[in-house]
């Protein structure tokens, strides 16, 4: 339950009281400010507690961006401010200081007046928002475009404000403002303007946004079941479903904004399911495929290779550059920037650029028509195309901006992008003799011998036959330029480009393994185990983006770091047949996912429970 405190004396008319009901909070009224802060002082320390003017005038929902969102532990809109339990002991000192410079607060903090003095309570709540400023604190402040928020000082200000409160529908702001701002053209013309309807339908019913990201994830398994019976009826009913499945998964953030319900385990799930829910739709069209005699797990297993490559330049890219970014320490004048500006200032370029990239929205379309239409192979070949030439398009620019723009790292960018490369003993063992040396080595050092070493293994990989020893040698050498990589922190223009290489060696090496094992199963379990590694490496980038650090080192030494996996791996491909090492992948693909998901799920579930801070990440549409 949460408190709202009502400062002054209500005018009469007023629906400021019920309108606060209505969100959900319990009304006090405090005729001054003595009162108010003895009241303050009363509300159970584990609620939220919001100071309100009761002059006030303004939206529904003006009073529901400003008072009950979750992400924010101090927020105020103009006559009002709110705060968190985490930030109760900020907003009481900055309350206390108020009444005090009022002189109404006698020795001790006890109030001391012989009669109320209903105009000590005016404004208080605008006072104590600037008092927070004053101390530095961070307040949030809600975007509140054309909604009205306001306190008049006199009955004609009044009734502007009432006649400015009318002229606008609250609820259809509410309802665009549910649609995330910058999203692909797919969802943004063909599914967001009817899917806000459908989260408002489910907002309605009292359903979470947990529970429709839940339904989204149950609706694309089934879809991959359908498409895992290789029949036409199945194809096309995988791709209506598919289609489904994202509607919902678009339903799932519009009813978190919409009725801001935001969550660090809802964040989670978001993300994860939909990685979950592409890469089993992969799975579903080659085990279809299969079944009419057309093997396209390589197919399978190289579009997730390439789709997770690509999410890691994009959160590698973004983790190196967001503190600089912030911290003003980035310069955007560059020709790069400026081609872009440009291109963005003409209407359908905006819309093409987001379409090339193929965004989640035109990824899902694509292969859910392709599916019903035509066959698992070609709607693999459709995917791998688009998705190789989206990374080409992407990574090239940024790689542009990288060495067009001055950055400044920062040590957590460098902190981050080293969890995100995810070293395990060896490398971490190798890297600190490589410490000294690294330091007088080029910039460009650590994304070169990164891609060199990862070129090396997979190369090797490829061009030997199953079994031989070269791959074992090249992961030896792998293992050490992978050391070399990381012996100094990754603060270079181009460091953000280490992770993705570690990925795609790892990833590639699986591949071409299971490949030239030419054995049923064989592929499947490459399928299984990169799934599982690179849940790992998704939840690595969840728990960043969140706040909470990397998962723990005890967990990335038991999977062993991407070198370590690298090694076994191509040790397993030399001392085994071909049968054995299809088992000795499904074993490492089970023991990967079994360890990973348990650490995941326990971190997160007990994140929620511990109240960790609500997280809602717009991103990039991936």
């Amino acid at each position: 339950m949460s408190t709202a405190i009502l400062t002054g004396q209500l005018v009469p008319g007023s629906s400021i009281e019920s309108e606060l009901r209505s969100l959900g909070f319990d009304v006090e009224l405090a005729p001054d400010a003595a009162d108010a802060e003895t009241l303050l002082a009363r509300v159970p320390a584990g609620e939220r507690v919001a100071v309100v003017d009761a002059r006030f005038v303004g939206h529904v929902h003006t009073l529901r961006l400003g008072l009950t969102d979750p992400r924010f532990p101090l927020a105020a809109i103009p006559g009002a401010v709110t705060a968190q339990p985490e930030a109760r002991q900020t907003l009481t000192r900055a309350m206390a200081r108020e009444h005090s410079a009022s002189g109404a607060t006698a020795q001790g903090g006890a109030p001391a007046r012989t009669e109320p003095v209903a105009r000590d309570a005016d404004g208080l709540a605008d006072r104590i928002a600037a008092a927070l400023d004053a101390d530095g604190a961070d307040v949030h402040r809600p975007e509140l475009g054309s909604l009205v928020a306001a306190v008049p000082a006199d009955p004609q200000a009044r009734n502007e404000a009432r006649q400015a409160v009318s002229v606008v529908d609250d609820e259809a702001v509410r309802l665009k403002s549910a649609v995330k701002a910058r999203d692909g053209f797919v969802t943004t013309f063909l599914i967001s303007p009817y899917s806000r309807y459908i989260a408002r339908w489910c907002a309605r019913r009292g359903l979470t946004p947990n529970q429709v990201t839940t339904a989204s994830l149950i609706t694309a398994l089934i879809a991959a079941g359908c498409a895992a019976t290789g029949t036409r009826g199945g194809f096309v009913a995988a791709g209506v479903l598919l289609i489904a499945s994202f509607v919902l998964d678009c339903t799932d953030g519009q009813l978190a904004r919409y009725s801001l319900q935001y969550s660090t385990l809802g964040a989670w799930l978001d993300a994860t399911f939909d990685r979950a829910k592409e890469y089993a739709y992969y799975a579903g069209l080659a085990l279809g495929a299969a079944h009419g005699g057309d093997d396209v797990w390589a197919l399978a297993l190289g579009a997730m290779v390439l789709q997770t490559c690509r999410h890691v330049v994009d959160f590698s890219f973004n983790e190196a550059n967001h503190d600089a970014a912030a911290l003003g320490k980035l310069s955007l004048a560059s020709p790069t920037a400026a081609l872009s500006d440009k291109l963005d200032s003409v209407g359908w370029t905006v819309w093409v650029r987001r379409m090339i990239v193929l965004p989640i929205g035109e990824r899902w379309a694509m292969i859910a028509v392709l599916t019903a239409v035509a066959t698992p192979r070609i709607t693999f070949y459709a995917l791998l195309i688009g998705c190789a030439f989206a990374a080409t398009y992407t990574t090239a620019g940024r790689v542009l901006r990288s060495l067009t723009r001055k950055a400044t790292r920062t040590d957590r960018a460098a902190t981050a992008l080293a969890d995100l490369a995810d070293s395990g003993p060896l490398a971490e063992a190798a890297a600190k003799g490589f410490a000294k040396p690294a330091r007088r080595l080029p910039g460009f050092t650590a994304p070169a011998v990164a891609l060199l070493g990862g070129l090396a293994v997979v190369a090797t990989a490829t061009l030997t036959d199953f079994g031989g020893p070269g791959p074992l040698v090249a992961a030896i050498v792998y293992v050490l330029t992978s050391a070399l990589a990381v012996a100094r922190p990754l603060k270079g223009a181009l460091d953000w480009l280490v992770p993705p290489f570690f990925r795609a060696a790892e990833y590639g090496t699986v591949l071409v393994l299971a490949a030239n094992a030419d054995v049923n199963g064989a592929l499947p379990a490459a399928f299984g185990l990169v799934a599982a590694v690179a849940y790992h490496h998704y939840d690595t980038v969840y728990r960043i983006r969140g706040g909470a650090g990397a998962p723990p080192q005890w967990l990335v030494r038991t999977i062993g770091g991407h070198e370590g996996r690298t090694l076994v791996i191509t040790a397993l491909a030399v001392l085994l047949t071909a049968t054995q090492f299809t088992l000795a992948l499904t074993v490492l693909a089970v023991a990967v996912a079994l360890v990973v998901l348990a650490e995941s799920i326990r971190f997160w579930v007990a994140a929620h429970k511990g109240g960790a801070p609500a997280v809602h990440d717009e991103g990039e549409p991936a």
